[in-house]
């Protein structure tokens, strides 16, 4: 996770420093939150998870008219409940880690609608304990589990900016897909870990109104993301993975 921030963030770098030898460019700074719940079916009782909120920055670095390179990034806690899906004593103590990041740049077909095409990342750690498990060392002692889920892969979408008849008022509208490759690796405290490999293909669609402060050239944004994907692991298991829920942002433009 550590490494793939990095590498991010020195692409990014590389955009700023590259372009602004040559001409001016626009970059914008912000923060963004999504307050959405988690639904998991593995075609058993689907898992019970409270929502949570995920946060995090929001950037964007425009070149030119047409093309500007965009970089979000989002990490929440979610706690779940008692479910088929996690057997176990103790079903209650179950502590999820989720990020979701996209790195995409994008390309301006006129006024209202951009394409873009680029990076999708996807994670999460998860902590269960599973309370007595009997093993040959320790008959009847605490146990738990632990589980380290990426995913990484290419995501193409097209975006809209649609004025509204209110001044400094759009709609902002994204619809976008994603493949992506990873592994996910588990280590119950009780027995050796081990790894499978995997899949993930899904789909993002974003509908928010903003308004654009003028005199502080800030955008407040607020609407409502819902996020379907499937994964597939080798095993030939597939769960599905549903997130919806309400968005906010705000964000700050200035040029160099």
């Amino acid at each position: 996770m550590k490494k793939l921030l990095l590498t991010l963030t020195a692409i990014c770098c590389l955009f700023i420093i590259v372009p602004s030898k040559i001409y001016a460019f626009d970059i914008t700074v912000g923060a963004t939150t999504w307050y959405a719940w988690w639904d998991i079916d593995q075609g058993k009782d689907a898992a019970d998870i409270d929502p949570a909120f995920l946060f995090g920055p929001a950037l964007a670095m425009k070149f030119t008219d047409e093309f500007n390179l965009t970089f979000v990034y989002l990490y929440g806690k979610y706690d779940y409940k008692g479910s088929e899906y996690d057997p176990g004593v103790n079903k209650d103590n179950i502590k999820t880690k989720r990020s979701d990041s996209d790195l995409a740049l994008n390309y301006r077909l006129h006024d209202y609608i951009k394409i873009f095409a680029g990076l999708k990342y996807m994670a999460y750690t998860k902590n269960k304990n599973i309370g007595a498990y009997p093993t040959a060392s320790q008959p009847g002692s605490n146990q738990s589990i632990k589980s380290e889920h990426f995913g990484l892969g290419p995501g193409i979408g097209v975006s809209s900016t649609i004025p509204l008849p209110i001044n400094n008022m759009f709609l902002l509208a994204t619809l976008s897909g994603f493949y992506t490759w990873g592994n996910e690796k588990v280590s119950p405290s009780y027995e050796q870990s081990h790894k499978i490999g995997l899949n993930e293909y899904g789909f993002n669609a974003n509908l928010s109104a903003a308004y654009y402060i003028s005199s502080i050239s800030t955008v407040v944004s607020l609407g409502g993301r819902f996020q379907y994907f499937i994964t597939a692991y080798d095993e030939y298991i597939y769960v599905k993975h549903m997130f919806y829920g309400a968005t906010l942002t705000a964000t700050y433009t200035f040029s160099l």
